[in-house]
């Protein structure tokens, strides 16, 4: 089955006074003229700002997606993972000759609150922030420093494995660290990182407290398998998870997963929807680009909002978070959809169940174990 082409998708858009729906945005062109090299750089700079502009009334007005109980979730974010802060269990964290600030983290080139500063300056309104990626406090502080309106913002926070292993009281006490941290009394969004065999359910139930208490939204869960979200349902949860936030792109699409947690009205985040650059050069998405006039990231941008899931890019450099976030000015045609849809190869659904199988336990007690993890779960 087709998932949500774009005419469906915006059909489904919803309309609120901070995320207004649009179905596309057209960039001004300057026409050219013969003159001096000073007043060129001049009308490059006003071309430059009108541009900047526009995009950001575009962004201010983004299109969003319906959560299960109508609230609209903005359907592109900026993504805070490796932004000021590298944990030292992320995969790709290396070992650095200089002498750290942290033991536990490497450190980056820019921080944190100077990124986030950049992305709500373009127009980014979703952020979206996690226990493990240890920068939330700046974060915090370019939200401050913004000045922008609580109410129009969407803040999404994940609670990490070791604080789900400890139980109900530590991941309170991590949900009021998370609110002083980003100088907020709720969020929008709260999610369970991982599924950690045998914690993740009573996690899940600690959240739906914090919706009670007013303290949430709405809750979710991330990298779940269908398998872990049946878990879930089958053993009395009341709320029923609003999102799944997993790896989607058309490197790792997973067809059948997708359309599971599509029919249970549980909305796809999609982390990794520019797979890090790695992809950037794939003849595929290299011809795409070029018929559009895009870049490689608005190729895989644009497949990802035009499927209906929610884009989350992420970059400390202002001029590819501006680029990233062009998507919305340009349809991919139903064959080009189609041509993306079958880059998923056999390699990568098994590199996805290696990392499965690393992950649910990674940072607890059980870590580099297999100790509870499922071995049969739905990988494609």
């Amino acid at each position: 089955m087709r998932l949500l082409a774009l005419t469906s998708f915006l059909a489904t858009v919803q309309t609120t006074r901070a995320f207004r729906p649009i179905s596309s945005l057209r960039f001004s062109q300057t026409a050219k003229f013969p003159c001096s090299a000073a007043r060129r750089r001049n009308m490059s700079h006003l071309e430059s700002s009108s541009s900047s502009s526009t995009l950001k009334e575009a962004l201010l007005s983004c299109p969003t997606v319906p959560l299960y109980d109508h609230t609209p979730h903005p359907a592109i974010g900026f993504g805070t993972y490796k932004v000021g802060f590298i944990p030292a269990s992320a995969s790709s964290a290396v070992a650095s000759s200089s002498t750290s600030t942290s033991s536990s983290a490497t450190a980056a080139q820019r921080t944190a609150e100077e990124c986030v500063s950049d992305a709500l300056s373009v127009g980014y309104r979703f952020l979206e922030c996690a226990e493990f990626y240890g920068n939330e406090i700046e974060v915090g502080k370019a939200i401050q420093a913004s000045g922008i309106d609580r109410k129009d913002l969407f803040l999404c926070s994940k609670v990490w494995t070791t604080t789900i292993e400890k139980g109900p009281d530590a991941i309170r006490s991590q949900l009021d660290k998370t609110l002083q941290d980003l100088g907020t009394d709720y969020l929008d969004l709260y999610l369970i990182h991982w599924p950690v065999p045998g914690k993740h359910v009573e996690a899940y139930k600690t959240l739906e407290s914090f919706v009670k208490e007013g303290k949430v939204k709405n809750i979710g869960v991330s990298n779940y398998a269908v398998e872990d979200y049946k878990e879930l349902m089958e053993n009395g949860v009341e709320i029923k998870p609003a999102v799944n936030q997993i790896e989607i792109n058309p490197f790792l699409y997973r067809k059948n997963t997708i359309e599971f947690f599509k029919g249970e009205g549980v909305v796809l985040q999609s982390y990794r929807s520019l797979r890090d650059g790695k992809a950037f050069d794939d003849p595929t998405i290299v011809k795409i680009a070029k018929a559009h006039g895009k870049s490689s990231a608005q190729i895989l941008g644009r497949w990802c909002v035009q499927k209906g899931f929610i884009y989350i890019p992420k970059s400390v450099k202002k001029e590819r978070m501006m680029e990233n976030a062009q998507v919305f000015d340009f349809e991919l045609t139903d064959d080009e959809m189609a041509e993306l849809d079958g880059l998923t190869t056999d390699n990568a659904i098994a590199a996805f169940e290696g990392l499965y199988r690393k992950c649910v336990n990674r940072d607890t007690s059980k870590d580099g174990t297999l100790d509870g993890v499922k071995m049969e779960i739905t990988l494609d």
